[in-house]
């Protein structure tokens, strides 16, 4: 983590929505989800606001070393969003508490704010988290093997 990681950074990012990141294609093993309306998903949403979040810290960690995991998030989906509208997803940093941080997150469709609320990531090292997971699948393939 580098001493520029503070409260405060701000990022922007834009997406236009293509079909493959509405509902339907959210659980295309899913009857339920293939009936409903082709409009932006809640899921896909959520992976854009991480992703932006993502995109504004990692000039402030050691990448690809460091890298951050979604660990909470509080946010609001209010209005529908079909595809080829471009979402403009914006994030600040509001809070650093050793390797938590917190953000304020919105998206904007160009006509709608669609979303709204707050995302918490933490820091990991990923050569000791992928090790960790490493030995979580060897404790599931031995318990069910």
């Amino acid at each position: 983590m580098k001493a520029t990681l503070k409260p405060g950074i701000v990022y922007e990012h834009k997406f236009v929505i293509p079909p493959a990141k509405t509902v339907p294609s959210l659980y295309p093993e899913s009857e339920e989800f293939l009936a409903m309306p082709e409009v932006f998903a809640t899921g896909f949403l959520v992976g854009l606001l991480e992703w932006a979040c993502i995109k504004a810290i990692n000039p402030h960690l050691d990448w690809p070393r460091e890298q951050t995991v979604g660990t909470h998030i509080n946010v609001s989906h209010e209005a529908a969003t079909p595809p080829g509208l471009e979402v403009t997803a914006r994030v600040r940093l509001e809070k650093v508490e050793g390797k938590k941080l917190l953000f304020s997150v919105e998206a904007h469709d160009g006509v709608d704010l669609i979303s709204r609320g707050e995302h918490e990531r933490f820091i990991i090292d990923k050569e000791k988290f992928d090790a960790r997971i490493a030995l979580k699948s060897s404790a599931a393939d031995r318990k069910s093997g």
